[in-house]
């Protein structure tokens, strides 16, 4: 399976798992999230797992063997999530980390796949006498690696003397638009809310010809960032429903639809007439495994089989305890800036074209920040009121 197509696969993933997230998570508040980071986080648990669990996580991210899910890594890391801020692109930080319990070793064949595929971090701890010195330590590293945007992904107590394993990704990207906006015609607008209720809501806006396509519906605009000698390019992307209250069936269309990104995507440049849209800033949180089980994902928190992890004589009955994601995301006039971090902890188990087009996103919309040259989706969101945080 080839780069190209491992990315369509993931990106229905990404889709199905974002119609889940806001139909549970995000009813009435701002989401964003990165499912490149969970994708990953979740790849290192199956390259540590067997049998039905293993089974089953490759299900669910709709892979063939862990040897394609670490390939996939690898590449990703490789050819999509490299730094491009010296090569006049976006700026890119992608890093895997893992904190490993002093009385243990890995699995060498495990270590192998987190050194080379996964270019993991490792760094030996004591979870047993020191657990809240450990979780500071992987929240400053969370830190650091987000550029201060993310300052705590591990809640106190989330980190005890059951604990065996932590494994976690920081992805950070900040790119400046290719044709920025112009912060002196920002002005104030009306956003219409999904209660019926508007709030005043600052508006970039320009009269240059945008990427924008038309469907039954809805419409998507797409805003390439500053793209580098390397050739790759991140755009942004906003969905916005017809309807001032039709997200929610957007969502589902977007949710069920496979291929739809590879379909929709808008890819020549037309004239516009009104073309607005909102600021916004958005941080958001969750601890996922519920998400997961609720679309399948069972095994790895129930006492599935994870004995790849590590060389022990005594059997560690491991489970997956809590995967705990943050994301954020600042747009404005001169580009965005946005982070993730996913980190799961392990414990021990006791027992058309158009020639000129509006584009006037005023009520609510989904978004999401990808590569174009290779599909791989960063970030996805939804934003219900521009104003709120």
């Amino acid at each position: 399976m080839d780069l190209r197509e491992s990315i369509n696969n993931q990106n229905d993933v990404v889709l199905n798992i974002t119609k889940h997230l806001i139909s549970k998570e995000g009813k009435d508040k701002n989401l964003v999230f990165s499912p490149l980071s969970i994708h990953v986080v979740l790849s290192i648990i199956a390259s540590g797992s067997k049998g039905p669990t293993l089974d089953q996580i490759l299900s669910f991210l709709r892979s063939n063997s862990t040897d394609h899910l670490n390939s996939f890594a690898s590449q990703l890391i490789s050819v999509v999530l490299s730094d491009g801020s010296l090569a006049g692109g976006p700026r890119l930080c992608f890093v895997n980390s893992v904190w490993v319990e002093q009385s243990l070793s890995l699995n060498s064949s495990f270590k192998h796949v987190l050194d080379n595929d996964f270019k993991a971090t490792l760094a030996s701890v004591d979870f047993q006498t020191k657990a809240v010195e450990v979780t500071n330590e992987v929240n400053s590293w969370a830190e650091k690696e987000t550029n201060g945007l993310i300052k705590e992904i591990l809640p106190l107590g989330s980190v005890d003397s059951l604990t065996r394993l932590i494994f976690a990704n920081a992805l950070y990207f900040k790119g400046a638009w290719n044709d920025k906006f112009d912060a002196s015609i920002t002005k104030d607008y009306d956003f219409h809310l999904l209660n019926g209720n508007s709030v005043k809501v600052p508006f970039m806006t320009s009269k240059k010809n945008q990427r924008i396509r038309a469907f039954d519906g809805f419409k998507v605009l797409g805003l390439p960032y500053k793209q580098g000698e390397d050739k790759r390019q991140f755009s942004m992307y906003l969905l916005l429903p017809d309807a001032k209250d039709g997200l929610s069936a957007l969502v589902e269309k977007v949710g069920s639809e496979s291929g739809f990104l590879e379909h929709k995507l808008p890819l020549q440049k037309v004239e516009v007439g009104d073309f607005r849209i909102p600021r916004f800033k958005i941080s958001f949180g969750l601890e996922t495994s519920n998400v997961l089980k609720e679309l399948g994902l069972v095994l790895p928190f129930s006492g599935g089989d994870l004995t790849a992890m590590v060389d022990s004589p005594v059997p560690q009955n491991l489970h997956v305890s809590n995967i705990f994601h943050k994301s954020f995301i600042e747009v404005n006039e001169e580009g965005t800036e946005a982070a993730a971090v996913t980190a799961a902890t392990i414990n021990y188990r006791s027992v058309q074209i158009v020639t000129k087009m509006d584009f006037i996103a005023d009520h609510p919309f989904l978004f999401l920040i990808r590569e174009d040259k290779t599909g791989t989706v960063l970030f996805v969101g939804q934003v219900l009121n521009p104003l709120a945080e």
